[in-house]
């Protein structure tokens, strides 16, 4: 070994004082332990979410609910709401066409929050790159599995009140 070769092994070890004896090693079964552990708490997660959802079945918008007046939201604008007693997060979107649509504001797919994209018509998320029609709620690209739910808009002379949907007939 050269004078330089011994240096450089020198200074290594000055740099990086760790010995072979001091490096843990997991083995096998211990791997195998904490695989199972980590396994065997998603799927009791898993199904606590399951369990949730079916004995707390999602609460259904009730009456008629205030938002805001008209001029409080403009052309191609938006405004966050919650209906009293819930905790859903909605948006109320302002059309270019002067339509009012009011959506949930979750994502369908991770329940990622969704926003509108002035003048394109699009709701977008942003996590998976989902996209909705403003005009309907339906998907129109990306991983959402379904369309946002939405709220019936209305208007009392200028101020805009929302209500669960109507189920549209099929003709």
């Amino acid at each position: 070994m050269s004078k330089k070769e011994d240096n450089l092994n020198k200074n290594w070890k000055k740099d990086f004082p760790i010995e072979k004896q001091q490096a843990t090693n997991v083995s096998r079964r211990d791997f195998a332990k904490f695989l199972t552990l980590v396994s065997g708490g998603l799927m009791v997660g898993s199904g606590l979410v399951a369990a949730k959802a079916y004995m707390y079945p999602k609460e259904e918008v009730q009456g008629e609910h205030f938002v805001c007046k008209k001029e409080e939201v403009p052309v191609g604008g938006t405004r966050a709401f919650v209906i009293e007693g819930s905790t859903i997060p909605y948006i109320l979107i302002h059309l270019e066409t002067g339509e009012f649509k009011a959506y949930e504001q979750k994502c369908t797919h991770l329940s990622c929050s969704v926003f509108y994209k002035p003048g394109t018509g699009i709701i977008h998320c942003p996590c998976h790159e989902g996209s909705f029609d403003a005009k309907t709620g339906n998907v129109l690209a990306g991983p959402p599995p379904r369309a946002l739910p939405k709220l019936d808009v209305f208007f009392k002379d200028d101020a805009i009140y929302v209500k669960a949907a109507q189920e549209e007939k099929m003709g």
